[in-house]
């Protein structure tokens, strides 16, 4: 592959994206659909369970359909700000290798602001999720380049979930896969590009991956102390009874 297949995009593209669509990123990931959901049915959502603000909380304190829905809705507010972001810049339908630097760095900083929206939300005093399912949505809209390492991902968290039942241990697992998917296909990818020009144009989309991976271990690092002292809650297990707002625990941390 000739190394100027990817036309570099115009400086007002650049700051087009950064500002404009990185400010949509965020917003559309700041919406607390989870909160909203459950507040919908009378519960504060901080004072059940864990008191995250995330799928999987609402799964429990309302019931596993909940859950999917939020997890969809999560999904769509990342994916649909990448996707206009992409398109505004001729990007999808490019592989990373494809994408010259710049324009890679601008199309993820629109990725990276949603989920920052989603789990830093002005609407919840800066508070949120764990940022698996908006973070699932973005991967998936970066098309192709992450898509196939996303779609990976979710067939090992899948695996994991079935073996181990424990969301928060596939969730971390799928994460961590998605970088060394990315740095596979980068190095495996047919052509004749150099492999300096490959890492060169890989690197944005590894960083990126890796950190959002970083980002999702540090988030569940109370679900890693629970698995290790056996108190972390098992998916298909009974559903734990919502406690009202006045005898609620206090969320962990």
């Amino acid at each position: 592959m000739d190394a100027s297949a990817a036309s570099l995009p115009t400086a007002q593209y650049c700051w087009f994206c950064w500002v404009v669509l990185g400010a949509m990123g965020y917003l559309a990931g700041s919406v607390p659909f989870a909160f909203m959901l459950a507040k919908s049915r009378g519960i504060d959502l901080f004072t059940v369970g864990s008191g995250n603000i995330g799928a999987t909380n609402l799964g429990r304190a309302l019931g596993k359909p909940w859950g999917f829905l939020c997890f969809f809705l999560d999904a769509a507010k990342g994916a649909i700000p990448v996707l206009i972001a992409g398109w505004w810049m001729g990007l999808l339908g490019k592989t990373a290798i494809e994408i010259d630097a710049p324009a890679a760095w601008s199309w993820l900083g629109v990725a990276i602001l949603a989920i920052l929206g989603h789990t830093l939300s002005p609407w919840i005093g800066f508070k949120g999720g764990k940022g698996v399912a908006t973070g699932f949505g973005v991967l998936l809209a970066l098309w192709p380049a992450v898509t196939v390492p996303a779609l990976g991902a979710l067939v090992l968290w899948i695996l994991v979930l079935v073996v181990f039942r424990f969301i928060s241990l596939a969730s971390i697992v799928a994460a961590l896969s998605i970088p060394c998917a990315v740095a596979a296909g980068a190095a495996l990818a047919g052509g004749e590009m150099t492999i300096a020009l490959r890492a060169e144009r890989a690197l944005p989309f590894l960083v990126v991956t890796g950190l959002i991976a970083c980002f999702v271990v540090w988030k569940h690092r109370a679900n890693i102390l629970r698995i290790k002292a056996g108190a972390e809650p098992k998916i298909f297990g009974q559903r734990a009874e919502t406690p009202t707002v006045e005898t609620s625990p206090t969320p962990s941390p």
